[in-house]
């Protein structure tokens, strides 16, 4: 698994994924739209952590500037 995440995109993806968990844990998103959300969240800081994400594989994109 070759890294494919720049430290930028990282930060974006943890931020979107702690804003999300926020407003859920909060209660201000409630019902199947804040289970979606939060699934996305949980995706965001996974491939934020291991910074690897499948989808850029598949796309092409590769936003780490170190090779």
């Amino acid at each position: 698994m070759k890294k494919n995440m720049g430290a930028t995109d990282k930060l974006i993806r943890s931020i979107i994924g702690i804003i999300i968990a926020i407003l859920y844990y909060s209660g201000i998103i409630t019902g199947t739209l804040a289970i979606v959300l939060l699934a996305f969240a949980i995706i965001f800081l996974l491939t934020s952590f291991i910074s690897f994400c499948p989808l850029y594989t598949l796309l092409g994109i590769n936003t780490n500037k170190k090779q």
